[in-house]
């Protein structure tokens, strides 16, 4: 049983001892620290008080959405309190945008909140944890994101991958992407091309090759499966002739499903012996696969 003194104590971890050797999973940083706070130790704060997180990514939010939460709050007032840090003027806001944004819209003065003292760091993380996990993003975002992450944290990718729960594999392939030419890039973030795409052509070293081949894609709208075959021929990887699309499957057919399999899982999956093998690195990976899949 919790005492009193140990939920104190739990006010002034950070967000690594927080989820321990969890990964950090951004839809349970308030519920957890909504759990563990006394119920003393919420505070009200005056909106005009508040500002931004200063990494936070998301700029847009949906006005509909925010005049249909005002309504509620104007008339029940806000029932989760919001997370904050305190700043050199007033506060700056952890998690609870969009119920400060209704509030002020609804005309109210003052907001529930909870003080946590998270550094800069911390901060940081928090926003790009909300990118990557609440934000569809494109493979380019995501793996800027990732990398904005190992940079301030300084950790390595095997760190990173526990840390996130995403496998080690998916945060390597999502990372390398940024290597290819700015163009391709574009051409991904543009969904001119997809991941499977941008993989096949990021394991050519020649960057001129790697426009080229993209190029291709594009203009014979090739498939995955037929980049795959084009790569693995004999010949150049520029062709002037367009693959006939109707082709016969081969036994490529199954690494272009492989492909679109650990696309999808963000792991590795090996298909062999009218078998399908996906790899996992932990329970708590394990759980995410499952998620995915609809089966938990």
């Amino acid at each position: 049983m919790e005492t009193n003194n140990t939920k104190r104590r739990a006010l002034g971890r950070g967000l690594e001892e927080l989820f321990f050797n969890e990964p950090i999973d951004y839809s349970k940083v308030e519920e957890k620290i909504l759990d563990e706070t006394p119920k003393e130790k919420i505070i009200m704060v005056k909106v005009d008080e508040l500002r931004s997180n200063p990494y936070q990514p998301r700029k847009v939010f949906d006005e509909e959405a925010l005049k249909e939460l005002s309504v509620s709050i104007k008339e029940h007032g806000v029932f989760q309190p919001i997370i904050i840090k305190e700043s050199i003027k007033g506060y700056e806001i952890i998690a609870g945008e969009r119920r400060v944004k209704a509030t002020k819209l609804a005309g109210l003065q003052e907001i529930p909140a909870i003080v946590r003292n998270f550094t800069d760091t911390e901060m940081m993380e928090i926003a790009l944890l909300e990118n990557l996990q609440r934000e569809n993003l494109n493979a380019i975002e995501e793996a800027t994101a990732y990398k904005k992450l190992l940079d301030t944290l300084n950790i390595t990718q095997e760190e990173l991958s526990k840390r996130l729960g995403k496998s080690r594999s998916h945060i390597t392939n999502i990372l390398g992407l940024l290597n290819l030419p700015e163009e391709i890039q574009k051409n991904l973030e543009k969904k001119e091309i997809s991941m499977g795409h941008a993989r096949i052509i990021s394991k050519l070293e020649n960057k001129e090759q790697q426009i080229n081949l993209a190029k291709k894609v594009l203009e014979d709208e090739l498939s995955v499966r037929q980049l795959e075959d084009l790569t693995k021929s004999n010949e150049k990887f520029v062709r002037t002739h367009i693959i006939n699309k109707k082709n016969k499957p081969s036994s490529s057919e199954y690494d272009y499903i492989q492909e679109e399999l650990c696309e999808k899982l963000g792991t590795k999956v090996r298909i062999t012996s009218n078998k399908i093998e996906i790899s996992f690195v932990n329970g708590n990976d394990l759980n995410r696969l499952l998620e995915i899949m609809n089966l938990q």
